[in-house]
């Protein structure tokens, strides 16, 4: 997964936002480009270890058109998450049947003309102004069949007990 374009005094919750919806969707790594940014990673690293799945990795400040050609370089294909491309239910059959690992892109409202012909998917979930976190959680919604919604990560020490009235959180004080 790769968010193009972190800027910390404007971005700082939606990327944080966007790691932890890869995080609880499925992804297994989170890539910023732009401005490094360790007090984000070390939040999304601190919500990992409390509620699971401590492998996920942050990696920010990276160069995105290495990282995306290296990518594609190692057999790799990638999904761009954008409004302007094919509707996610035309291609995610296509997508779900590639054995190829794929790093998913999304970007802000400058996302560079590179991107749109580097990506082997130019995925939208619909052609209306959005952001990013909404797009890349119907994606892997949709990418695993609605599987990420009820897995459990094994090495949680926090975990929702499912309620219909209330809040019950094993682990929490």
């Amino acid at each position: 997964m790769l968010k193009i374009d972190h800027r910390p005094e404007r971005d700082k919750r939606l990327t944080t936002h966007v790691g932890l919806t890869a995080r609880a969707f499925g992804a297994n790594e989170l890539w910023t480009s732009g401005t490094k940014d360790t007090k984000m990673a070390a939040n999304i690293h601190e919500v990992s270890s409390q509620w699971g799945k401590q492998t996920f990795r942050v990696t920010t400040g990276v160069n995105w058109r290495n990282s995306a050609k290296k990518w594609k370089q190692e057999g790799g294909e990638i999904i761009h998450l954008t409004m302007y491309g094919l509707h996610v239910d035309d291609q995610i059959k296509a997508i779900r049947a590639s054995p190829r690992n794929k790093l998913i892109i999304v970007g802000g409202p400058k996302v560079p003309a590179e991107v749109f012909s580097i990506a082997d998917y130019n995925v939208a979930v619909g052609h209306q102004p959005h952001s990013e976190v909404a797009a890349l959680s119907l994606f892997l919604d949709r990418l695993f069949e609605g599987s990420v919604l009820h897995q459990k990560f094994s090495d949680a020490q926090i975990e929702i007990i499912p309620s219909a009235h209330g809040k019950q959180v094993k682990g929490s004080d």
